[in-house]
């Protein structure tokens, strides 16, 4: 046979394969039970979605965050393990018996330095130079916590057998817990994964999503002090390796693949320009599209590194500060849920709703688009348009490990830029608990499939070995030695909490956190 009647017989064969099946799902008047259960809790997932975007916490000082969802788990019947992988604020929720064993998880941490009043157009922080919830980590974790209760109740009426396991990600910005995460063991036993994060739209994908993977490390040269003005000679400047170091890469990113993405920060410049430092920091993200390009990135920096040592007179230590895979997502996952998102649908937007996100458009230079009125399409190798790389999320390191797909629900405004301010201002409106309502629906049905169609799981079990397996394997840049960097941002919320814990959501007073802040929904003109 010749390869191009293998590659063809092999394409007909997986088509075979994963075609999904109309018995592989859950009985109708299930996923009706599970989403009239999700709209039943729609005023508990607003008020979670406020609570946790007033904590606003960046990575790894989760604290009120992960207190109070846990505390809301343990309510309603989940055993809550605590400080998981060695990362205080990382926690396990499992409840259930036999069965398949589900995962389901989100994200919980902010982005430093983008506090934002909700609800208004314009951009005003809350807390100048606080964090804040400028890419909707929020709305997450409030939709996973409502769709498994939803999921509880009906396999608890049904007496289905099946176990869920809850997990948040903890400081997924500095992509620095998942791969710890996989690593200690906390997916060994899982069957399969849905990860959720908020976007604009409605869907889920399968294959390689396009998407970079990452490691991070933070490189610290060490050199001698000296008088900079009286004895220079004497000293050996640790800035100047980083500053050696820094204009060497960005020589070198000219010989680069075009789908890296490197970028830098100085953590550590030294104390003052009169004394030669004799400790300087610079951290690095370095990302790619696959494990050996990753790894080879990484050993590019390290090699500059010690030149920029050598060159500088200074010797030069490094930290793995996180690390992240790239991503894929799982096919008969993948289409199970865009079944159950297509059921679902989109949200009822109101006029307000539209209003109001024209209002953040126009007032901050963003191309206006309505609210979507229709679910994405489900996003296949085959529509994606090709990928020169780009962003990272650490579930990467959990798609690797177990059959896994990621659902985006519909809690933001369409153009906002990521990491930014503007992808705060709606994250505490009626636009963002609507979308984790929907999400939550859509996700609970997908859940009930999988425990009720072992097929289901056999599939995605399948795909996973006999598909994504062939294409690559998981080989992430940490040693034994590694740990997680638990102390990044403690110093930040230490200085920050006091101002920012004045503005933390009383639900007890006021009925959601636009009406605690005095914000009149909704606020077309800056205020």
């Amino acid at each position: 046979m010749t390869r191009i009647r293998k590659a063809m017989a092999a394409v007909a064969l997986t088509t075979t394969l994963f075609t999904p099946l109309a018995q592989a799902a859950a009985p109708k008047a299930m996923k009706t039970a599970a989403s009239a259960a999700v709209d039943a809790q729609a005023k508990q997932i607003q008020v979670m979605v406020d609570q946790v975007f007033s904590y606003a916490e960046p990575g790894f000082q989760e604290v009120r965050t992960s207190e109070y969802l846990t505390k809301i788990l343990e309510e309603n019947g989940f055993t809550v393990t605590r400080g998981v992988a060695g990362i205080p604020t990382a926690f396990t929720a499992t409840w259930g018996s036999g069965g398949p064993l589900i995962a389901l998880g989100s994200d919980i941490d902010d982005v430093l330095g983008v506090s934002q009043i909700p609800g208004i157009p314009n951009i005003k922080p809350l807390v100048e130079g606080a964090p804040g919830h400028g890419e909707g980590h929020n709305a997450g974790m409030p939709l996973v916590i409502a769709a498994a209760i939803a999921v509880k109740k009906v396999m608890e009426k049904n007496k289905i057998p099946g176990r869920l396991m809850l997990w948040p990600g903890v400081a997924e910005e500095l992509l620095a817990t998942k791969a710890y995460y996989v690593r200690d063991g906390l997916f060994k036993d899982v069957d399969a994964c849905i990860f959720t994060h908020v976007s604009s739209e409605f869907g889920t994908g399968y294959g390689e999503m396009g998407m970079n993977g990452m490691v991070s490390v933070e490189y610290t040269f060490h050199g001698k002090t000296a008088h900079s003005a009286g004895m220079p000679w004497e000293g050996r400047s640790a800035l100047d390796g980083v500053e050696l170091m820094d204009v060497a890469w960005n020589f070198r990113r000219e010989h680069l693949p075009l789908t890296q993405r490197s970028h830098y920060v100085i953590t550590n410049g030294g104390g003052q320009p009169n004394v030669v430092p004799d400790k300087a920091s610079v951290w690095y993200y370095f990302r790619d599209r696959t494990f050996k390009s990753i790894r080879d990135l990484y050993n590019t920096g390290n090699e500059i590194a010690e030149a920029a040592a050598k060159a500088s007179g200074t010797t030069v230590t490094r930290q793995t500060l996180g690390y992240a895979a790239p991503n894929f997502g799982n096919k008969p996952l993948a289409e199970a849920a865009q079944a159950n998102i297509q059921a679902v649908g989109m949200p009822k937007w109101t006029a307000d709703d539209q209003a109001f996100t024209k209002a953040v458009q126009e007032t901050n230079k963003r191309k206006v688009e309505p609210l979507h009125d229709k679910v994405s399409d489900l996003s296949t190798p085959e529509n994606r348009k090709p990928s020169m790389g780009g962003g990272s999320d650490d579930v990467g390191d959990i798609t690797w490990t177990v059959p896994t797909i990621t659902i985006r629900f519909p809690s933001n405004i369409p153009n906002m830029i990521g990491h930014n301010v503007t992808a705060a201002i709606a994250m505490a409106t009626p636009i963002a608990h609507k979308g984790a309502v929907a999400g939550a629906k859509a996700l609970a049905m997908t859940v009930l499939d999988l425990m009720t169609t072992p097929k289901l799981v056999a599939d995605a079990k399948t795909y996973f070995r006999d598909v994504q397996l062939k294409t690559d394997s998981y080989d992430p840049v940490l040693t034994p030695e590694d740990k997680p960097a638990i102390w990044l941002n403690e110093k930040t919320m230490r200085l920050l909490r006091p101002e920012m814990e004045k503005y933390y959501y009383d639900p007890s007073k006021y009925s959601s956190y636009l009406e605690q802040l005095g914000v009149k929904y909704p606020t077309l003109t800056p205020q």
